[in-house]
């Protein structure tokens, strides 16, 4: 009776999963038709409300993920170290910190930053624009929500995320690179040629893709929780918690399939 009831959760809450995953599909499907054929049916592309929303979701997210990346650096050094040196290979610490901060922890830690700093307020934007009826009234004026609310922050967060990333792949290999100078004794001259020489061009790219499709699964989640907000106020809370939480899950699967991809592509 008990492994009955659980199996039903379990395919109540896949159900939910999958239906959210078709409406985000519905959601991004629309903004990609208002952002590219919008301006040809005679629609005003809002170039300056996807600024403002960039400088809201990049600009502002910088300081942070310097930080962060600065500090995983230091820590994947030293973690790295200490197995190496067991081996006699410490000179590898900065190709494996180089290759692991750009094809990975870079992507991944910025956009889980972004997620939870800049998805949760978009959410709480919209939801209380829901609630408080403020969408219907864009509606009634003729004003499609999606065109002027979600294509900006859609198209600032996709292009943001992998700006940031850029910011965190240098700010962490710097941070490993601090490491090596003070710890290892690897000069730091020395420690960033080594980096380079470890990095292909495919292992950027790798990383700025994952970085653009992470940004794009923030934005359309955010938009479409806060956007579905119903109720009251209490409502706005748990569909920023929500989205957040989904953010993270959706950002993860998707890592998956991407490095899946990347590595049978190559």
């Amino acid at each position: 009776m008990k492994a009955a009831k659980a199996l039903g959760r379990l395919g109540a809450w896949s159900e939910d999963w999958l239906a959210d995953v078709g409406r985000l599909y519905r959601l991004a499907v629309q903004a990609t038709v208002q952002a590219v054929a919008g301006p040809f049916r005679g629609q005003r592309f809002r170039w300056r409300a996807s600024l403002e929303q960039m400088e809201r979701s990049g600009l502002s997210s910088l300081p942070l993920v310097m930080l962060i990346s600065f500090l995983v650096g230091m820590i994947l050094a030293l973690q790295s170290a200490y197995q190496l040196r067991q081996l006699g290979a410490q000179s590898l610490v900065p190709a494996l910190v180089a290759v692991s901060v750009v094809r990975e922890l870079a992507p991944l830690l910025t956009s889980i930053l972004v997620a939870g700093r800049v998805g949760s307020a978009i959410t709480a934007e919209l939801g209380t624009m829901k609630v408080s009826q403020e969408i219907d009234a864009l509606t009634v004026m003729g004003i499609d929500p999606v065109a002027a609310l979600v294509v900006p922050r859609l198209l600032a967060l996709t292009l943001a995320v992998p700006c940031l990333t850029l910011f965190g792949d240098t700010v962490g290999i710097l941070g490993g690179g601090f490491v090596g100078q003070v710890v290892l004794g690897i000069p730091i001259a020395t420690y960033m040629v080594d980096s380079l020489n470890a990095l292909r061009l495919e292992d950027l790219l790798g990383g700025v893709l994952k970085a653009t499709v992470f940004g794009a699964i923030i934005g359309l989640v955010g938009c479409h929780q806060g956007l579905s907000t119903r109720g009251g106020a209490n409502e706005v809370g748990t569909s920023t918690t929500r989205a957040v939480v989904r953010s993270i899950v959706l950002i993860i699967f998707a890592d998956l399939v991407v490095t899946a991809w990347l590595y049978l592509r190559g």
